[in-house]
């Protein structure tokens, strides 16, 4: 096996026998491999796990946290405050260098914080999805995880159990397995030892099995072929390296804003450190040292130092939001990337059915009925047009379709200690034991009858039967076979009508043929039923042969239902301007019955098809992607295509999914989500998103979440880059306008409006609280009432820029002002010394910034409304005003940002001053309001 191993994993086993292929890996088909065999070979091929990207190293992702160019501005700001430090001759400590460090750390530190936290809860998850196989080993079944398995093991199959590695079968007993996860399929798939005698489409391979998929019905017994990469599972998993992230429209957009700001802070420096090498009288390094400094405190006016911080902060507590409605979200911006989403493309299996097939319509002789209720819980009755229950023959009739489906399966369906109904095997056959159930008559048909043989469906015949003793009529042996009804027909000679058994004549024929026809029609799957007593002389044991001269009784049209919930949040979708697409590997008939129910298309509107998409080109497959929201029978690269094609069309793509086969898409997807209960570990790996509780409404929760954060971060960003917009006009027009508000010095003296750590004073206590604050305002609009943000549409827009810019000029009017108002000369004559002028200018800025918080929850909406809806805005406005209060009033912190104490007249016009911004906003609003 050393020498063949590399090939022997590349090739088509499914079209050898089993044996051949057991022996050819070294394996006993009776006892499986030794412990030490089985040791070496985990060593050689390494564990039975699909490849993982390598962990980052914590430092490397502490050093992540600095990779933002908001954060490289501030690292710049330190350089040159610890230039000046250096120049000035080191006197004290470089306290504005400190200050700005410590924020730069505690930014830092909280995204690390916030990031291990998802990741921890991701790997949580992970933990509980882990599966174990059972296998043969040293000629003993036992139970290992399924990291271990490895080529050659002999894999154990039953009723339940997850296929741990790809594999081919040695042996099977009505085997059906869920390959939904890895070709789309919802139904169970029946499997055959048999080789194929050419090769077949993975869903084909009908004596393979394969890894992530489910065994739902049946035994079975198979030799590993494949493990961990070199599954089909695997291969595809090797397309996602292929796929290049994208990253999402918040980080595009929080890059944009830093690239603006470094542009604008460069621009402001250079023209305003000019300017006060021109004006002023400069002899010597201590006039140099102010003229950086005076760099400095634009580089800190400039840039707003929480907006990292706050930014990660306001994720995060999304996040902790979206945990608690059952959404793992992996990256802070994808909450808010989920908020822009404009197209919704989902899987249909398990995404938007509940995976629970149940029997919808029963046709028979006598007519039709309707069975309400959907899933395992037999909930529900059976109703005639009208809402009537059926009754006389047609009931008659139909209980013996529901008993005989009954009797002719291995599914169980049993209530859980919970209240919660649950089934084993395969869920077609379990469907007739809910439906059977509806109708009370599941007793009367376990005391009756008694198996004493059965014929095992297989691909072939598309039939099923088994031999029953019917205890209330003397032990009469009973044939009873359920099947495809073409196939079916065709073994019978007589029909059911009540209690009567009549012969199935062109005319019957054509009638069930019809009732046939009714439920394709309707996108159903179809299941007919038949039966005959057994002769005294048959042998009960002669198999297929006695599969003739049945009675046919009725069809059953089955459906896997939507869930009801999905359809809500459709609805919710649509109405918030996102479209939904449902992609799938099933029928098309199916896909756009479902599609419909769900309220994703309008009804009779057909599905495309890989097949179509393969025959169109480009131009045809963008213009199909436009029209088209329904798509069926499609591979991993159609789904590719089409989130590319629509991303291309400008729209941010959330792809959700459950299945192995999402996972590309997912990936490519600007959101992908997964589900946490079925969802496969690929697909995990793959999605930014992971539902806890696999239910689409919870997506819903998460856009609405993701716009109220988007809703969020704008009102912060208004506020932040307003008042730091003050701050700098404050300085820039401070130096500039000296002379004319006599703030300048003799002899061509350079004099600050604001000392560089007065400004850092007031980044820190202005901008943290309120901002974040502002980050977690309630939802003051319906954010579902309106369409999706475009992609290429900016969270600081132009008008917004006019508002900052504005709002910015007010702020350093109002502050300028009432440093002109103490100091002698300038436009208004005053008494009072510079520390006590630019006291009373530093917390006017401190107020306007205040006052700016109400203005800033909204462009247009007064600030007087919902004004005490924000309790933590109320608080963090107190504190800020507590902590102004207190660096003007106490002498330690006189001393270092160099204040002095203000009487109460002269609050009370700082007060008066700084609400301006207040009147002026209110203005502007009104204004926007009335004419845009």
């Amino acid at each position: 096996m050393d020498e063949q191993s590399g090939s022997l994993l590349l090739e088509d086993y499914s079209l050898r026998p089993g044996e051949v292929v057991a022996r050819e890996l070294g394996s006993d088909a009776e006892g499986g491999l030794t412990g030490l065999v089985a040791a070496r070979l985990l060593a050689e091929f390494g564990p039975n796990e699909l490849r993982a990207v390598p962990p980052m190293p914590a430092w490397r992702r502490v050093l992540a946290q600095f990779q933002d160019p908001l954060v490289y501005l501030l690292l710049g700001a330190i350089a040159v405050a610890l230039v000046a430090w250096l120049i000035e001759g080191r006197e004290g400590l470089p306290v504005d260098a400190i200050a700005i460090a410590m924020v730069v750390v505690a930014n830092a530190v909280l995204g690390f914080v916030q990031e291990a936290r998802a990741a921890h809860a991701v790997a949580a998850l992970a933990r509980m999805t882990a599966v174990t196989s059972s296998v043969l080993r040293d000629g003993e079944r036992r139970r290992i995880p399924s990291a271990e398995l490895v080529p050659g093991d002999i894999l154990l199959l039953e009723e339940g159990d997850a296929v741990g590695a790809d594999g081919r079968l040695l042996l099977s007993a009505s085997l059906r397995v869920q390959e939904a996860s890895l070709t789309g399929e919802s139904e169970a798939v029946l499997k055959d030892a048999a080789p194929l005698n050419s090769p077949a489409p993975l869903a084909e391979r009908s004596c393979m099995v394969f890894k992530g998929t489910a065994v739902a019905q049946g035994t079975g017994r198979a030799v590993i072929t494949a493990t961990g990469m070199q599954t089909e599972m695997g291969a595809i998993a090797t397309l996602l390296d292929a796929t290049v992230e994208q990253p999402t429209p918040l980080q595009k957009e929080v890059a944009l804003i830093g690239r603006t700001l470094g542009t604008a802070v460069v621009v402001i420096a250079v023209i305003v450190v000019a300017t006060a090498l021109l004006v002023s009288d400069i002899q010597t390094p201590s006039d140099v040292i102010t003229v950086l400094l005076l760099g400095v405190s634009l580089a800190v006016a400039a840039v707003p130092e929480g907006l990292p911080a706050i930014l990660s902060l306001v994720l995060a507590l999304g996040v902790q939001r979206m945990a608690k409605r059952n959404a793992v979200v992996k990256t802070l911006s994808s909450v808010e990337t989920l908020g822009s989403a404009s197209v919704i493309c989902s899987d249909k299996t398990g995404t938007l059915t509940r995976s629970e097939m149940t029997i919808e319509r029963i046709m028979t002789a006598s007519g039709g009925s309707r069975v309400t209720g959907v899933g395992y819980a037999p909930l529900g009755r059976l109703e005639i047009e009208g809402g009537a229950a059926p009754e006389g023959a047609l009931l008659a009739e139909q209980i013996v379709v529901l008993s005989g489906g009954s009797l002719a399966g291995n599914a169980a369906l049993r209530e859980a200690k919970d209240g919660a109904w649950e089934i084993q095997g395969d869920p077609t056959e379990a469907a007739f034991l809910v439906a059977e159930r509806k109708l009370n008559v599941d007793d009367r048909r376990q005391r009756r009858f008694e198996r004493i043989g059965e014929i095992p469906f297989n691909s072939e015949r598309k039939m099923m039967s088994t031999i029953e003793l019917d205890h209330e009529h003397g032990g009469e042996r009973v044939l009873i076979t359920k099947g495809a009804p073409d196939v079916l027909m065709r073994h019978c000679t007589r029909i059911r009508v009540g209690m009567a058994v009549v012969p199935f004549d062109e005319v019957q024929r054509t009638h069930a043929h019809a009732d046939v026809e009714r439920l394709s029609g309707e996108a159903l799957r179809t299941l007919a039923v038949a039966y005959r007593p057994l002769g005294a002389d048959e042998d009960p044991q002669g198999g297929e042969m006695l599969e003739h001269d049945l009675i046919f009784v009725g069809t059953v049209g089955i459906i896997d239902p939507p869930r009801e919930e999905a359809a809500v949040a459709i609805a919710q979708a649509r109405r918030a301007g996102i479209r939904v697409m449902m992609i799938t590997g099933d029928h098309p008939r199916t896909a756009s019955r479902i599609a419909a129910l769900l309220g994703i298309v309008e009804n009779g509107t057909e599905a495309l098809t890989g097949a179509d998409l393969d025959a169109i080109d480009d131009a045809g497959f963008a213009a199909a992607v436009r029209a088209t929201s329904v798509y069926a029978r499609v591979a991993p690269v159609h789904k590719l295509r089409i989130v590319d094609a629509l991303q291309a069309d400008g729209n941010v793509v959330a792809m959700t999914g459950d299945g192995v086969n999402d996972a590309p898409a997912l990936k490519a997807a600007d959101i992908g989500i997964a589900m946490g209960i079925t969802g496969t570990e690929v697909t995990k790996e793959a999605a930014a998103m992971i539902l806890a509780d696999d239910n689409f409404a919870t997506i819903v929760e998460a856009v609405r979440e993701g716009r109220g954060i988007f809703d969020n971060i704008r009102k912060f960003l208004r506020y932040l880059l307003s008042s730091n917009m003050g701050e700098v006009l404050t300085v820039f027009l401070g130096v500039v306008g000296a002379g004319v508000i006599g703030l300048g010095g003799g002899g061509g003296e350079l004099v600050l409006p604001l000392l560089a750590s007065q400004i850092l004073w007031i980044n820190l206590v202005t901008d943290s609280g309120p901002a974040l604050a502002m980050g977690i305002d309630p939802e003051t609009d319906d954010v579902m009432a309106r369409p999706p943000r475009r992609a290429n549409e900016r969270a600081i827009d132009a008008r917004m820029w006019r508002g900052v810019i504005a709002i910015g000029l007010v702020m350093a009017l109002a502050s300028l002002l009432t440093i002109d108002l103490y100091l002698p000369g300038g436009l208004i004559e005053g008494s009072q010394s510079l520390d006590q002028a630019r006291t009373a200018g530093f917390t006017v800025l401190v107020l306007a910034q205040l006052f700016n918080c109400f203005n800033a929850r909204s462009e247009t909406t007064s600030a007087f409304r919902h004004m005490f809806t924000n309790r933590w805005l109320w608080a963090a406005i107190g504190l800020s005003v507590l902590l102004q209060i207190a660096v003007v009033n106490l002498g330690p912190l006189n001393v270092v940002f160099r204040t002095v104490p203000l009487p109460l007249e002269q609050w009370l016009v700082c007060v008066a001053m700084s609400s301006s911004i207040l009147w002026f906003g209110e203005v502007r609003k009104w204004a926007l309001r009335r004419w845009g």
